[in-house]
């Protein structure tokens, strides 16, 4: 049973910051591209930042220069370091993972957290 499980969130003012985590487990070979995603209220999933296995990253242009992502191979996990929050980054955050789950198959099978709420007051 494989399962991502995002910790981190929760409300903080407008210029604070916050650290979440997203950790994969079960039985995973390996793991390529993570990411984070955020959904508020009425609008639609969207992507903010990702990172591949290699350290390559790409951000949501409103987050450039605020958020960082990173993660750390051995423990399966991403990271996601939030600086300078305003209110428009409240949503509920996502983390994915594009997971081989044998040493056979090159197909990837993408797993999604179950999300943890971000809440930034002005």
């Amino acid at each position: 049973q494989v399962q991502l499980v995002e910790s981190g969130g929760g409300l903080v003012q407008a210029g604070g910051s916050l650290r979440l985590s997203c950790a994969a487990s079960g039985s995973i070979f390996s793991i390529n591209a993570m990411g984070w995603y955020r959904q508020a209220p009425g609008k639609q999933r969207e992507l903010v930042a990702a990172i591949t296995s290699g350290g390559s990253t790409n951000y949501a242009d409103s987050v450039k220069g605020r958020f960082t992502i990173s993660r750390d191979n051995a423990k399966n996990t991403v990271y996601l370091q939030m600086n300078s929050l305003k209110s428009e980054d409240t949503a509920v955050y996502y983390c994915n993972a594009n997971l081989l789950l044998d040493g056979v198959s090159s197909y990837e099978y993408l797993y999604w957290g179950q999300g943890t709420q971000v809440t930034v007051s002005s």
